[in-house]
């Protein structure tokens, strides 16, 4: 069972990523602020769940959660500013989009860039450790999924919505064989 706060406060968000080893497309955060009691079954990391648990846990997040929001960073951010960087802004527009301001930041990772007037703790491995981190690991992956499927329509021979958008061979093949779109991040090894 994962555990609902770290500190006990009311209106602790919970804040993870998708996206950051991937050749193409936006990293993506949520962040998340849930009920005490809220503890969907399944819940966890979502690298852990299948596709279709975690579009049932994405409906139940976004139907019960108190504020979620979740937000991005293009290909050129990434260029401009490095991934971990491009990760944190991400993060910091989602949290800067929550509709109540968290008294708390719980951050999954062992990084983070301090989002001016609210704390934050880092916890590596956190989405399988507090509930409202593995609901912010699921809205990333989720949305981020579905942004890379959207893509893919206009760019099939890459097959996104298959790899969405990770290093696989299929994917570095197409590469070689049509070159990058616009939707790659030029400034990693692509081939």
């Amino acid at each position: 069972m994962l555990l609902a706060s770290f500190t006990g406060q009311p209106h602790e968000a919970g804040l993870d990523e998708s996206g950051r080893g991937c050749l193409a497309g936006p990293v993506f955060a949520a962040a998340v602020i849930l009920p005490p009691d809220l503890a969907p079954a399944g819940l966890t990391d979502s690298k852990l769940l299948s596709a279709k648990r975690r579009d049932t846990l994405r409906e139940i997040i976004c139907r019960e959660a108190v504020a979620w929001a979740v937000a991005e960073a293009s290909p050129d951010d990434i260029a401009a500013y490095n991934i971990a960087q491009a990760s944190y802004l991400a993060m910091h527009r989602a949290v800067a989009q929550l509709s109540i301001t968290p008294t708390h930041l719980l951050v999954d990772g062992n990084r983070f860039k301090a989002y001016e007037g609210i704390e934050h703790t880092c916890i590596i491995r956190g989405d399988g450790l507090y509930r409202h981190i593995a609901a912010a690991s699921v809205l990333a992956k989720t949305f981020r999924d579905e942004r890379m499927r959207e893509l893919a329509a206009d760019y099939p021979h890459y097959r996104w919505e298959q790899n969405a958008g990770y290093p696989t061979a299929q994917h570095r093949q197409a590469i070689r064989d049509f070159g990058p779109t616009p939707h790659h991040r030029m400034g990693f090894r692509l081939l």
